[in-house]
């Protein structure tokens, strides 16, 4: 493995880890700050909110060297863990966690395009998953670290185990990613021709629709887990160690059904499977190793469909390659904001934290239309799905 692929690998890694601990340390934060669990819950709208503004940053930055935007972003990185490791407010926290967000989704199209550069003809698409990788990974070691710290020390103890690992990204993408020239300059409306065609759109709305879903039900699931189904707190640690695994054997199942099938098929029956799992975690939220089991299938969902979209979405972005990897990091993050604050509605009514799954599983349903349109307008019509694409370059 080449690495500079690893170096990106720690990029996501560090990105992971400031997304998504914020699922296993939301009450801790929330007794913290001296907030609800509710107001918490926007902070992972707040990083969201952020990785969507951060993108479109890229339509400025596209003439630059992908190394040298990609230095830029992990400085970014560094900067947004270390404010919310120092946030004495929750006004600030917000602040910071957007901040924390804007370099998400850029990266993510910089380096998925870096990775192709990296590799040879035969593993492109391999050199994705492994940049892609380090979220998993992240889920798998990080999250449930930083929960164990959390609870043991302080939250604000992972953010700064972030911090560190920005340093090391920043260390090692100037060390071990080599020059990559700058895409050819098609100007700034040729960026978005590839927007003219369905495809994309198709896939931006499977992308949000899919994840928005999953986060409705996983923005909760450590008071799910809690008040629900039985757990202790302490063993939160283990049921995200769990959950990542879950994401880790997805990503890497997908990759390989992807070259075999299709993408766009493998996206679509992942999202039907993921519909299932959040009707079950409601109807049987309090039995608690099954609600526990269901808890993996999702998170690995949520990650099956990652590689392939992402995949998908740099074909038919022909001219805006690194604007179509950043807009699908959008629509994943647009999701997770929309999913934090719709899976709080029904608490909000005193609900109990089981209907965020019920909330959910119609969401990923509607991500699951937008995919099976995709499928029949662009995957069973290959001629069709060239000539959209010509169109758009």
């Amino acid at each position: 493995m080449k690495k500079g692929l690893i170096a990106l690998a720690f990029g996501t890694l560090a990105l992971g880890m400031t997304e998504f601990v914020m699922m296993g340390i939301l009450p801790d934060i929330a007794r913290g700050l001296g907030i609800t669990i509710i107001q918490a819950g926007h902070l992972i709208s707040a990083y969201a909110i952020g990785v969507c503004c951060g993108a479109p940053l890229l339509t400025v930055a596209h003439k630059y060297s992908p190394k040298r935007i990609l230095l830029v972003l992990a400085a970014m990185m560094l900067l947004g863990a270390v404010l919310c490791a120092v946030s004495p407010t929750y006004g600030m926290m917000l602040a910071a966690r957007f901040i924390a967000g804007l370099p998400h989704g850029a990266y993510f199209g910089v380096a998925s395009i870096a990775a192709i550069r990296l590799a040879d003809e035969r593993h492109k698409t391999g050199a994705v998953s492994i940049m892609v990788a380090g979220m998993t990974i992240a889920n798998l070691f990080g999250v449930p670290l930083s929960t164990a710290l959390s609870g043991n020390i302080s939250w604000r103890v992972p953010f700064v185990l972030v911090a560190l690992l920005s340093l090391l990204v920043l260390y090692y993408i100037w060390k071990w990613v080599p020059h990559i020239d700058p895409l050819p300059d098609n100007g700034y409306k040729g960026q978005f021709r590839f927007l003219r065609s369905s495809a994309p759109w198709l896939i931006l709305a499977a992308t949000m629709l899919g994840n928005g879903g999953i986060f409705c039900w996983y923005s909760y699931v450590t008071p799910l887990m809690t008040t629900e189904g039985g757990f202790p707190p302490e063993t939160m640690s283990l049921l995200m160690v769990a959950a990542g695994f879950g994401m880790v054997v997805g990503n890497l199942t997908s990759g390989r059904l992807s070259d075999r099938y299709s993408p766009g098929r493998v996206a679509a029956c992942t999202q039907a499977v993921v519909v299932a799992a959040l009707l079950l975690i409601f109807a049987l939220a309090q039995y608690g190793w099954l609600t526990a089991g269901l808890m993996v299938v999702c998170t690995a969902g949520l990650f099956a469909v990652s590689s392939p979209l992402q995949f998908l979405i740099l074909k038919h972005a022909p001219g805006g390659e690194m604007l179509g990897g950043a807009a699908i990091q959008v629509a994943f993050n647009l999701g997770n904001a929309l999913g934090a604050f719709c899976g709080g509605l029904p608490m909000d009514h005193g609900l109990p934290y089981r209907y965020a799954a019920l909330v959910g599983a119609p969401v990923v349903l509607l991500g699951y239309i937008a995919m099976a349109i995709f499928i029949h307008r662009h995957e069973n019509r290959p001629q069709a799905a060239a000539a959209s694409a010509s169109q758009g370059a």
